[in-house]
């Protein structure tokens, strides 16, 4: 992150993939940040044993690691209650909502199941997670004395897809139909342009970012790039936001997908 990055950043799904590069990136950065919470499902689990390496060997800047079920509303409030306890009087600066959920069928494949988990985890976790954290990035916003809108100083960034992208679907669906992702990442797009008009009177910025196809568990070995460089890009994506980028749909290099 730049020199003026965020002093405190919270990660859902921050155990694999993108979410533990982006901790890592984070923490062993030039810049890293002072105070960074690491959510995910099951801090305890055997899926959360690499996070939990990595906050054992930066204890200085990796505050905890946080139980957050994006698809249990107790959990998130308990989240942002813990959280609140231990960020300060400069509140919460960055949140990276990266929590996902994938079923690749096409429509007639789709199950209510696989439409449930996607709408549940994609849509409304962030949902539930911006409206929980919101007076902790208000109390960032009123504290910051920089003026406008960036990631050092209150935002939100939630980790989308070109899939959610309704230009795409023409010239991707033959090879990754994901049909019931596609909606759900629609979904969030629209989330995050309903949030950016809401909150913009609080300083409050909004952006989605695809991160693009990279080699993770989600993303299979096919994939165009591995995590840290998609990582290294969208880091550096947010680190450049403005209020001209708020409700913006971009990529890791910093170009705009089409809606």
């Amino acid at each position: 992150m730049a020199a003026s990055g965020p002093v405190s950043v919270l990660i859902a799904g921050a155990n694999r993939g993108l979410g533990l590069e982006m901790v890592k990136q984070m923490v062993e950065g030039p810049n890293p940040a002072k105070k960074l919470f690491a959510c995910c499902r099951d801090p305890d689990g055997s899926r959360a044993v690499a996070l939990q390496t990595l906050a054992k060997k930066h204890p200085s800047n990796i505050i905890c690691v946080v139980r957050l079920d994006a698809t249990d509303l107790c959990s998130i409030k308990q989240a942002a209650q813990q959280v609140g306890s231990l960020l300060g009087t400069g509140g919460l600066n960055l949140l990276i909502n990266n929590a996902g959920f994938l079923a690749k069928a096409t429509l007639q494949d789709t199950t209510p199941e696989d439409m449930q988990g996607s709408f549940n985890t994609n849509v409304m976790g962030p949902m539930n997670i911006i409206k929980e954290f919101l007076p902790h990035l208000r109390t960032a916003a009123k504290a910051s004395e920089v003026p406008g809108m960036s990631s050092s100083k209150a935002a939100v960034i939630s980790i989308s897809s070109f899939l959610g992208s309704m230009e795409s679907v023409k010239h991707s669906y033959s090879f990754f139909p994901a049909v019931s992702y596609r909606i759900s990442k629609a979904g969030l797009n629209m989330l995050t342009l309903c949030a950016a008009e809401e909150l913009k009177k609080d300083g409050i910025l909004f952006s989605v970012l695809h991160p693009g196809w990279v080699r993770t568990d989600m993303g299979g070995e096919e994939g165009e790039i591995d995590a840290p460089e998609s990582v290294q890009g969208m880091l550096s994506v947010m680190a450049s936001l403005t209020e001209k980028q708020n409700g913006a749909f971009l990529d890791y290099k910093g170009n705009t997908v089409a809606w």
